[in-house]
């Protein structure tokens, strides 16, 4: 404060220009710092979200992440649903961006029927190591992890453990709270690669989802370790089926009915996902809106990896790679972790689908190889 005039006065944001209160974020590499600095003015800056999440929350985020310097990175998360729809001029643009055109006016499309998806059950056992389809859920009513309360958390966690000791047969199982694992459980759990731990990337860290650690997350599994939920961890749910070998349709479709019964047991205690016909699933990162689905398998690539084509091809595919250990690790012994490069505008019967066409065609390219042959036939056109 300033005394003007014997009359205590303060300088409102209001009387500052919009272009004074931008971040420098000139050195980043995000979509946030790109689509930021064309669309934020004074309005923006004065919403809030019912759960009073300000602009400014999202920001000091994208102002502690540089970002990666070879992959482009979202730079911003929400801290509740009405994040997308009340800063929509700042996060539209991101989401445009990051989703290959994605516009405010599309429509998502959501399919979980299994029975939609062609073959998936005969990739081969000799170059598929394990097959995995996972994606994130979050309850509507509640804050997002970013921004959410102890007791929001709780509540998250209550619902969760009662919602999932509801399921029955093959998917029948069990929860383990992180702060009472007993030391076995936890090493049977790593031993599983199963277990997640307390945050340490900047990422996390920045955006807060790290609070309170660990109280209320937690891993719940069912007896045959085929299907797997985690609890406040990015997402409120975070929902796994995976299993060895290359049978990417028993696993998608254990995910389809164990996502369903889900929902419906948390409808049935009054509380929905959250979901619109726009975003489809809304979760707290923006690359993950829509299906919020990766649909991916361990496969030896060893020859293919080395061909001068090989990022063109999973281009074209509308495939990434990365280790099996995560994004920054090294293959070893030519095995990658190949799955969908979409999230948003297809749906999760048509991601698994490129998943299982994909990897089936890399396959053949491998073999190919193996013998010395050309693969130049076989280079698809652009997906």
């Amino acid at each position: 404060m300033a005394k003007v005039n014997d009359k205590m006065t303060t300088l409102s944001i209001k009387q500052l220009a919009a272009e004074d209160e931008y971040p420098d974020l000139s050195q980043h590499h995000n979509h946030m710092y790109i689509s930021r600095v064309r669309t934020l003015d004074k309005k923006l800056r004065e919403r809030t979200t019912s759960s009073l999440f300000f602009v400014c929350t999202p920001t000091q985020f994208c102002v502690d992440i540089l970002g990666h310097p070879f992959i482009m990175t979202v730079g911003c998360v929400a801290g509740d649903e009405e994040t997308y729809e009340v800063f929509k001029e700042l996060l539209d643009p991101v989401i445009e961006d990051r989703h290959g055109g994605y516009k405010p006016t599309d429509k998502h499309k959501t399919d979980l029927n299994p029975g939609n998806l062609k073959g998936g059950d005969d990739l081969d056992p000799n170059y598929v190591l394990s097959s995995r389809v996972r994606t994130g859920r979050s309850v509507r009513g509640f804050s997002l992890p970013p921004h959410c309360s102890r007791g929001e958390r709780r509540a998250i966690e209550k619902l969760s453990v009662e919602a999932l000791g509801a399921l029955s047969g093959d998917l029948k199982g069990k929860y383990y709270a992180l702060k009472n694992m007993t030391e076995a459980e936890q090493q049977q759990l790593i031993d599983d690669h199963f277990l997640f731990d307390k945050p340490v990337s900047p990422l996390l860290l920045a955006s807060g989802m790290a609070r309170d650690w660990p109280d209320a997350r937690g891993i719940w599994h069912n007896d045959n370790k085929t299907f797997l939920v985690w609890v406040n961890e990015e997402d409120h749910l975070r929902v796994i089926s995976m299993q060895k070998g290359g049978n990417m349709k028993e696993v998608f479709t254990r995910f389809c009915t164990g996502l369903t019964k889900i929902e419906e047991l948390f409808k049935n205690k009054g509380h929905a996902f959250m979901w619109n016909e726009h975003l489809g699933y809304v979760l707290t990162c923006p690359s993950n809106l829509g299906t919020g689905l990766r649909g991916g398998v361990h496969v030896k690539l060893p020859n293919m990896s080395k061909h001068s084509k090989f990022e063109e091809i999973l281009k074209r595919l509308r495939l990434q790679k990365r280790g099996t250990g995560g994004v920054d690790t090294a293959a070893v012994g030519g095995v990658f972790d190949i799955s969908n490069a979409d999230r948003l505008g297809f749906s999760e019967v048509a991601l698994v689908q490129m998943v299982v066409d994909g990897v089936k065609l890399l396959i053949e390219m491998e073999k190919r190889l193996e013998k010395g042959q050309s693969i130049d036939d076989l280079i698809p056109a652009q997906k």
